[in-house]
């Protein structure tokens, strides 16, 4: 039997994590501050009869839809330009025969497809208009606007009856472009002012929220709010998780990331961190650090209310019988009236703590992807976690997923459940470099209470990418009637698409 899974760190990687923000901000802001911008769009159709739409059903059928990008897709002879595919959910699961595709290629959408644009590379979604269907925000980091390189941009694209719509498509963007700045790196989707749902979006060195209001004429405006204050240098924003996880009626956000540990000036270790920032009536404000990662998830794993993070660090090393292994960790913050502790994490572990099959080592990537939601119908959460490098056999890199349940106590290693393309009925053979695991989703498509697991591993094909469905039962996800596609089943470009890539929302 394994040893029992340790709940901090060592002395070496938390050393240095303290502050992670610092002084007012220097960067152009996004947009100017109270800033007003208005679309025209078709008028949005009549609001289903039923509830507030799901973060994720673009057609507000009760069904939450898939979202699968292809940030190295070819679009217009544009190589890198990318797209993103929605598969739409039913009472029998997803299906690629209900799917759309969209890119900046697609007539309605503003811009122009350009080389390395990275279109979906992020996303995510939520209904921004309150018209009762969700919206989804692709944002595209690598693209240059004018001759600012790697400027980064977003679009927003709304649902309807008919799922996510072209027509109307509202781009975003940095009222001032930098070079490298990166606009789009990082979405999430909550009410963080505790009124609409609204977009925060990040850049390389800010942050801001955007609140958008629909028009009866169709037109929707939004209002861009910067946060006044930029990270430490040696913190490395990734991207952002967001959820009520002090049940103020307002969403917090958590910046996820990588710090950089120096010793006179010569960088010694980079390992995850993050820093949570609450919501309120007055917008998000900083909070405190976190022992995070440039990995995460939401989602309500011990039951009791309050939503919870996992972390993945998938470069972090720890002791294991005294040997360093920078295999990757996994990293558990359990909310409460207070939100997320300022202390060290609930819940760690490593790829040998949780009995994953391989152990820990060097460069598996243990943490590289992570996603939150019940797979069983217990009532509690549970958290699908990838490692992308992990070595089978004398292959290097095919990949393997991992789902650890819930419970009352957090993340347990009881009833561990292990995805690979060598499990029994899952089509595919292991590849050096596959990426197995690279993106994982929880996702209960068919609304019958278990989640399905859909992975991905982008470097299927030599970088051609492919996604995996594995569907939910009452014991968690299962191999068996599991089925696969790329980017060629939904009629999209295949080659070095990195199909997968990002799973999100």
């Amino acid at each position: 039997m394994r040893s029992t899974p340790s709940t901090t760190r060592s002395p070496r990687t938390l050393r240095g994590r303290a502050s992670l923000l610092s002084g007012p901000a220097v960067a152009t802001v996004l947009l100017t501050i109270g800033a007003t911008i208005t679309a025209t769009a078709t008028p949005a159709p009549a609001a289903p009869a039923t509830g507030a739409a799901a973060h994720d059903d673009f057609n507000g059928d009760g069904y939450p839809d898939a979202v699968i990008s292809a940030p190295g897709g070819t679009v217009s002879s544009q190589k890198g330009a990318g797209y993103v595919a929605v598969l739409y959910g039913s009472a029998s699961g997803l299906s690629t025969a209900r799917r759309a595709t969209f890119s900046l290629s697609t007539p309605g959408i503003p811009g122009l497809a350009q080389t390395d644009d990275g279109f979906g590379k992020t996303t995510a979604s939520g209904d921004l208009d309150g018209d009762g269907y969700a919206d989804l925000v692709v944002g595209m980091p690598g693209k240059d606007i004018g001759t600012t390189a790697d400027a980064g941009a977003a679009v927003v694209l709304w649902g309807s009856a008919n799922g996510l719509q072209a027509t109307g498509a509202l781009p975003l963007q940095d009222a001032t472009p930098t070079t490298r700045g990166h606009f789009g790196l990082g979405l999430a989707t909550g009410r963080f002012h505790g009124g609409r749902t609204e977009i925060a979006l990040l850049s390389d060195n800010a942050l801001a929220t955007y609140d958008f209001t629909a028009g009866a004429d169709g037109t929707r405006t939004f209002q861009a709010t910067a946060m006044d204050w930029k990270w430490a240098e040696d913190f490395t924003p990734t991207g952002l998780t967001a959820g009520d996880y002090d049940r103020s009626n307002s969403d917090d956000v958590v910046l996820l990331g990588t710090f950089t540990d120096t010793e006179s000036i010569i960088p010694v270790a980079t390992f995850g961190a993050a820093s949570y920032l609450s919501g309120s009536p007055d917008g998000l404000r900083y909070g405190h650090g976190l022992n995070g990662g440039p990995v995460g998830a939401t989602g309500d794993i011990n039951g009791d209310g309050y939503p919870d993070v996992v972390f993945g660090s998938p470069a972090d090393t720890d002791d294991l019988n005294g040997v360093l292994v920078d295999g990757g960790t996994v990293d558990v913050y359990l909310g409460g009236p207070a939100g997320l502790g300022t202390g060290s994490p609930d819940q760690h572990f490593n790829q040998t703590t949780v009995g994953a099959s391989g152990d820990d080592k060097i460069g598996d990537r243990f943490g590289g992807s992570v996603t939150v939601a019940d797979v069983n119908g217990d009532g509690y959460a549970d958290a699908a976690i990838g490692a992308p490098g992990n070595d089978i056999n004398s292959l290097t890199d095919p990949g393997t997923a991992w789902v650890m349940r819930g419970s009352a106590g957090g993340l347990t290693p009881r009833s561990l459940a292990s995805f690979s393309q060598s499990t029994p009925s899952v089509p595919g053979d292991n590849e050096d470099g596959d990426g197995f695991g690279g993106a994982l989703r929880l996702i209960d498509a068919d609304k019958d209470g278990k989640a399905e697991l859909v992975a991905s591993a982008p470097g299927e094909d030599t970088g051609d990418g492919a996604v995996w469905v594995f569907p939910g039962t009452g014991n968690g996800p299962t191999g068996t009637g599991s089925w696969s596609f790329n980017g060629g089943a939904l009629s999209a470009p295949v080659p070095d698409a990195r199909f997968g890539e990002t799973l999100a929302p």
